[in-house]
């Protein structure tokens, strides 16, 4: 659980340089504040697919036993 942790943790810091572009749409959406929402979905999407798999590989080793 530990090692899953740190993963999400090192995904989440590694995606940090990616927002610091200055992109005209990113701009326009970030001053209607809009920008925030589709950063939180994108979120919860990747979290939601990091519990999926995580949950899948424990099912996996539970098969494997």
């Amino acid at each position: 659980m530990k090692r899953f942790i740190s993963t999400i943790l090192c995904c989440l810091f590694m995606m940090s340089p990616v927002f610091a572009q200055n992109v005209e749409m990113a701009d326009i959406m970030r001053s209607n504040g809009k920008i925030y929402v589709v950063v939180a979905v994108i979120a919860i999407i990747f979290i939601g697919l990091m519990v999926y798999l995580y949950r899948i590989d424990q099912r996996v080793k539970k098969l494997e036993k």
